[in-house]
């Protein structure tokens, strides 16, 4: 049964990652087109900043998530690695919790906001304010999942995450 949350989690991640990467490529080219707009037709397109930063969200917080699934996320392992392997597999538990908490307060507080915000519309492109959230909301709620997917491996002895539980 945990390999086949294990193999729904590796595509959740593989869907991010598409996600965050066709984001970043859409992101690239409606610069360019900002720069040509603004430089070469004199006609600026406001919708660009607009459209901007909903990618930047989405890119940043499926991003995090997908760091997260994948172990290479921001860290210090440094204080981790300098303890023994008894208590670094403590320190890792605990990480892997505090990271599942996080990412739920993500998810819900996202989901307030996202709802709360949704009314509303964002200037210039005419789309509701609560999608600037909803990849806080998404995020969260990977993160979470991912985390307690380590947590299930970790607890199975099947943890292959290298700078966690090396002996």
């Amino acid at each position: 049964m945990l390999n086949g949350f294990d193999s729904l989690l590796d595509k959740l991640a593989a869907v991010c990652r598409l996600i965050t990467g066709t984001s970043l490529v859409v992101l690239t080219v409606i610069f360019g087109w900002l720069v040509f707009g603004r430089y070469v037709l004199n006609a600026t397109p406001t919708w660009v900043e607009q459209v901007a930063l909903l990618l930047v969200m989405v890119i940043a917080f499926l991003g995090a998530a997908v760091g997260i699934h994948d172990s290479n996320h921001l860290a210090v392992t440094f204080f981790r690695s300098a303890v023994p392997s008894s208590i670094r597999t403590l320190l890792v538990v605990i990480t892997d919790v505090l990271l599942a908490g996080f990412g739920g307060l993500m998810l819900w507080y996202g989901a307030q906001l996202t709802q709360f915000k949704w009314g509303s519309m964002i200037p210039l492109i005419n789309l509701p304010e609560g999608l600037r959230s909803l990849p806080l909301t998404v995020g969260g709620g990977l993160i979470m999942l991912f985390s307690i997917g380590h947590l299930l491996r970790l607890l199975q002895g099947r943890d292959t995450r290298t700078d966690s539980i090396e002996e």
